[in-house]
C-alpha cells in the first residue's frame, strides 16, 4: 500500500499522548484516523482510476459512456441532457467531492461547524455581503421562468448526490477525516451559491469606502494624483476609434452629495490580480487560415485545482473545455463550431450607502423623505464544540446592512448597506448552457444576453473565420463618479435607476486589425458614452499582449502558445531606467555596483532561472513602501496606489508632499527616493543570501505555490518552475496565477485544442496522478486534448472506461 508523503508531517503534529478516541479543538479522533479499515490509510490508491457504480435515482434513463484519457479527463457519451449532466454531476464528485462541498460551506457562512469558532467572523462576513441571499434569488427565478433548464441543475444534483450515497466510510476523502465530518447532500441551493461565491471572488473588489476616507482625509487634489483613473497610455480592449452606433440612455441627474465620513471596512477583499488574459487572431494573421483563441484565468494557485476538464457529447452537442467543481456545463472551452474564453470586466457594480435607522429598533430607515420598513433575519451560525451564536441581518431596499453596531470596529457607528449586482436574480446558467451549443456569433451573442455577472470579457473564435468579443454583464448606468465614494442612503437620487442595455455594452466583431484581447485593462476609449469605472484594471499585460499581435504575422499555435507565457516585465521597461537614472556610481560600494550592472544589463524578462527580477522586485516593492508610508501608518483603512499610479506620481510629480520624509529637516525627492532604497534593498538582499539555503533565482525566490484549500504543506507545491509574475502576461506570482490555459484552433474542417493547468484532475492527494500537470504547466507544456465525437475503450489515449447504467440500481 502506498504511504502517503504526508503521513510522518502529520503524525508529528499530533501532541503525544493524545487519548486515541478524544477530541482536541478540531483535530479528529486519532484513533479513527489512523485506522487501517476506515482510515486515511484507504486513501492511498493504487490506481488511477477505481469507480464505484451504484445508481440510486431515477434520473438516469439510459446508459452513459465514460472514458478517461491519459489526464484522466472523462468523456461523457449520453444519449440525452439528463443523463448527461447527471453523469457530470457524479464524475466530477468522484474526484473533487470535499473540494466542491468545502468551498461551498465557506460561501454559506458555515465554516464554523467544521472548524470552531476561529472561523466565526469570517462565516459572518459571508452571509452578511448576501452571497446565500443572491443564490437564492438567482434559484428562484430559475424556478419560475427556466423549468426545462431547472432540470439539467437537478439531474447534476442527482448525480452528486447518488455518488455521495455509494460511499462509505472508509471511501470518504482524506479531508473529511481529517476535519472529522460528513458530506452532506448536495442541493440545488448549492448551484446557485457557487455563482454567488464566484461573484465574490471577481466583483465585489470594490474601494468606495477607502476612496471615502482617503478623500476625506487629503481632498481632492491630493486624491485625484494617488488616484487617477485614466491614462492617454490605455490600450483598451474594444480598439481605439471604434464607433458606438446606439442612441445611449441619458445619464441621470449628478449629484455628488457623498457622506464623507470614515469608515473602517475590515471585510477581506478579493485578490485584486483575479483577472486573465484572452486573445484571438483571425485568419488573415494565420499561417493556415484559421482562427486561433487562448485563454488564460488568472485566479488562486489552489489544490485541488479551481477547475475540473471534460467532455459533453449527445446526439445534439459535442464540447468540452474547463467547468468548475460543483456546477454543470462547460465555462471556457469549445464545440464543432465555436470557441470561447473569459476574462474579468472589474466594473464596478458595488456600491455602499450610509443606513440612517429611526430608532434604535431598527425597524425603519429614511429613504426619500419617508420612513421605509426594514426585514430581518435571523441568522443561526452552528460552531463545532461551542453553543451556536446567533446574528440579526437588516435588510433594506439597497441590500444587506453589512456593518452595524454588532459587525463594526468604526468609531462613528455607522450603518453601511452594501448593493451589489449578484444578490439580483440571475441567469448565467441558461447563459453557458446555450453557449455550449452555440454554432456561430448569433448564437454566442444570444446566449451572453442572459448573463448578469460577474461582468465578463467574453472573448470569442468560429470554425466560419469570425472573432470577437462581448463585454457581457449588468452595468447600471451612472452619472460621473456615482458610487466611487460612500453615498446617502436616503437619497434618491444616488439610486440606480436602469442598466446600460445588452445590445450596448461594449463589443467589437472582426476588426480591421486582425485580432482581438483583453487582459482586464479598461475597456473601452472616450468614444463610449457611459461612464465606466474600476480602480484595479491592468495597466501592463494588455499592452504587451497588443504590442506583441500587431507585429505578428503567419501566426502558428506554437506563437499563440508563446505569448502565454510571455515573460516581458512592462513595469520595469519603464520605471528601471528612471530609477537607474538617478542613482550615484562614483559613490558605490563593490556589491552596489555589482547590483547596478545586473539591472543596467537586464532585457526585462522575469524567465525562471534568472535573479535580476528578484532584484529589481525587492528595490521597487522597498521604494513603493518608503513612498507610501503615510499610508501604510494612517488610522483609517486605505490602500496604496497600484504601480502605474506610483510610476506616475514619480514621473509626473516628483514634488509630491508624499515624497518627502517629514522625519527629517531636509526635503527629499524622487532622487533621495532612490538611492536610499537601492542601498536599503542591496543590504537586504546580501543578508538574505547570506544565510544557507536561499538564492536569487526568481522562481525559488518568488517561491509560486500550488497550496491545499487546508493550507497544508504536504498536500501543496512549492517553488514551482515557472516565470513571469504580477502584471506580466504569465501571471504565475507567489499564491495567484494561471489557474488554466487554452489554445483553440478552428478552420479547415478541423477543431484542436490544447490545455493546461497547475494541478490535477483528481483531488486525493493519495492518488498516484496528484499534482502531475504542475511541472507541465510551469514549463508551457501543453496537453493535445482529445476531442472525437465518438470514443470507446480502444481509442487513442484512452485508459479506462465505464458505463452508467440505470440497471444497476
Amino acid at each position: 500500500m502506498k504511504i502517503f508523503r504526508f503521513v510522518f508531517f502529520f503524525i508529528l503534529a499530533v501532541a503525544l499522548g493524545i487519548a486515541l478516541n478524544s477530541k482536541i479543538g478540531v483535530a479528529p479522533p486519532m484513533g479513527k484516523f489512523l485506522s487501517p479499515f476506515h482510515g486515511f490509510w484507504k486513501n492511498a490508491e493504487n490506481e488511477t482510476i477505481d469507480l464505484p457504480i451504484q445508481i440510486n435515482s431515477d434520473f438516469l434513463s439510459e446508459p452513459v459512456s465514460v472514458h478517461f484519457d491519459e489526464k484522466l479527463i472523462p468523456h461523457v457519451f449520453a444519449k440525452n441532457e439528463p443523463d448527461l449532466y447527471y453523469t457530470q454531476g457524479y464524475i466530477t464528485a468522484y474526484h473533487r467531492l470535499w473540494q466542491m462541498e468545502f468551498q461551498l460551506l465557506a460561501a454559506d457562512g458555515r465554516l464554523s461547524e467544521i472548524l470552531g469558532k476561529a472561523a466565526l467572523n469570517f462565516d459572518r462576513s459571508q452571509r452578511r455581503i448576501g452571497l446565500g441571499y443572491g443564490a437564492r434569488n438567482g434559484m428562484e427565478i430559475f424556478r419560475n421562468e427556466e423549468p426545462e433548464l431547472i432540470k439539467v441543475i437537478e439531474a447534476y444534483t442527482a448525480g452528486v448526490n447518488d455518488y455521495i450515497n455509494s460511499l462509505k466510510p472508509e471511501d470518504l476523502p482524506i479531508e473529511y477525516k481529517l476535519l472529522d465530518y460528513k458530506p452532506e447532500p448536495w442541493t440545488l441551493y448549492k448551484c446557485f451559491l457557487f455563482l454567488s461565491n464566484m461573484q465574490k471572488a471577481l466583483s465585489s473588489g470594490d474601494t468606495d469606502l477607502e476612496n471615502t476616507n482617503a478623500l476625506k482625509l487629503w481632498g481632492r487634489e491630493v486624491f485625484d494624483i494617488l488616484y487617477q483613473e485614466k491614462f492617454t497610455s490605455t490600450d483598451p480592449i474594444i480598439p481605439k476609434g471604434t464607433s458606438f452606433d446606439f442612441a445611449p440612455i441619458p445619464t441621470p441627474e449628478q449629484d455628488s452629495s457623498y457622506v464623507l465620513s470614515f469608515t473602517a471596512p475590515f471585510i477581506e477583499k478579493p485578490n485584486p490580480d483575479n483577472g486573465s488574459n484572452s486573445f484571438v487572431v483571425g485568419p488573415q494573421k494565420t499561417t493556415n487560415g484559421s482562427t486561433i483563441l487562448t485563454n488564460e484565468l488568472d485566479l488562486n494557485l489552489t489544490a485541488p485545482s479551481i477547475w475540473y476538464l471534460i467532455h459533453l457529447n449527445t446526439p445534439n452537442m459535442n464540447v468540452m473545455g474547463s467547468s468548475f467543481p460543483g456546477v454543470p456545463m462547460v465555462v471556457s472551452g469549445f464545440n464543432d463550431s465555436i470557441a470561447w474564453g473569459e476574462t474579468n470586466s472589474r466594473a464596478d457594480v458595488v456600491d455602499w450607502y450610509s443606513i440612517e435607522f429611526k430608532d434604535g429598533t431598527r425597524n425603519e430607515y429614511r429613504y426619500n423623505g419617508n420612513w421605509v420598513p426594514t426585514r430581518k433575519e435571523i441568522e443561526k451560525f452552528e460552531i463545532k464544540g461551542e453553543a451556536a451564536f446567533y446574528d440579526t441581518l437588516i435588510y433594506t431596499h439597497h441590500g444587506p446592512v453589512v456593518y452595524d453596531r454588532n459587525f463594526t470596529i468604526n468609531p462613528n457607528k455607522l450603518n453601511l448597506a452594501m448593493k451589489w449586482i449578484a444578490h439580483n436574480p440571475y441567469k448565467e446558467y441558461k447563459a453557458f448552457y446555450m453557449c455550449n451549443k452555440a454554432n456561430n456569433y448569433d448564437d454566442f451573442v444570444e446566449a451572453f444576453s442572459n448573463y448578469s455577472g460577474p461582468a465578463q470579457n467574453i472573448s470569442f473564435a468560429s470554425a466560419s473565420g469570425d472573432i470577437g468579443i462581448y463585454i457581457s454583464g449588468k452595468f447600471p448606468i451612472k452619472w460621473n463618479e456615482q458610487g466611487k465614494f460612500l453615498m446617502d442612503g436616503s437619497n434618491a437620487k444616488h439610486e440606480w435607476k436602469e442598466f446600460i442595455p445588452f445590445e450596448q455594452n461594449p463589443s467589437v466583431l472582426n476588426p480591421d486589425r486582425g485580432f482581438v484581447s483583453s487582459a482586464n485593462q479598461y475597456p473601452v476609449d472616450s468614444l463610449y458614452p457611459y461612464y465606466i469605472y474600476d480602480y484595479h484594471y491592468d495597466r501592463y499585460r494588455g499592452r504587451r499582449i497588443n504590442d506583441r499581435l500587431r507585429v505578428m504575422e503567419q501566426v502558428e499555435v506554437e506563437d499563440m502558445m508563446k505569448l502565454q507565457y510571455d515573460n516581458f516585465n512592462y513595469l520595469a521597461f519603464e520605471t528601471l531606467p528612471m530609477m537607474l537614472d538617478s542613482l550615484d556610481t562614483a559613490s558605490f560600494t563593490g556589491f552596489e555596483l555589482e547590483y547596478y550592472t545586473k539591472l543596467k544589463d537586464w532585457d526585462y524578462f522575469n524567465e525562471a532561472d534568472r535573479e535580476v527580477p528578484s532584484i529589481f522586485k525587492t528595490w521597487w516593492d522597498n521604494l513603493r513602501s518608503k513612498l507610501w508610508d503615510e499610508i501604510d501608518s494612517a488610522d483609517v483603512r486605505l490602500f496604496k496606489p497600484d504601480w502605474y499610479n506610483t510610476y506616475n506620481v514619480l514621473r509626473n510629480f516628483p514634488d509630491f508632499e508624499m515624497i518627502d520624509d517629514k522625519r527629517t529637516s531636509e526635503k527629499e525627492g524622487t532622487g533621495d527616493l532612490y538611492r536610499i532604497t537601492f542601498r536599503e534593498t542591496v543590504d537586504q538582499l546580501e543578508k538574505y543570501l547570506a544565510t544557507d539555503g536561499n538564492e536569487l533565482t526568481w522562481y525559488l525566490f518568488k517561491n509560486t505555490t500550488i497550496r491545499h484549500l487546508l493550507r497544508l504543506d504536504p498536500f501543496s507545491t512549492k517553488q514551482v518552475k515557472v516565470g513571469g509574475y504580477r502584471s506580466i502576461v504569465n501571471a504565475a506570482s507567489e499564491l495567484h496565477g494561471p489557474s488554466w490555459r487554452m489554445v483553440v484552433e478552428l478552420g479547415n474542417g478541423e477543431v484542436n485544442a490544447w490545455g493546461v493547468y497547475p494541478g490535477s484532475q483528481s483531488g486525493n492527494p493519495g492518488n498516484p496522478t496528484y499534482g502531475h500537470m504542475i511541472d507541465d504547466w510551469g514549463t508551457g507544456n501543453y496537453t493535445k486534448l482529445l476531442f472525437e465525437q465518438t470514443l470507446n475503450t480502444e481509442s487513442d489515449g484512452i485508459v479506462y472506461s465505464v458505463q452508467l447504467d440505470p440497471s444497476n440500481k
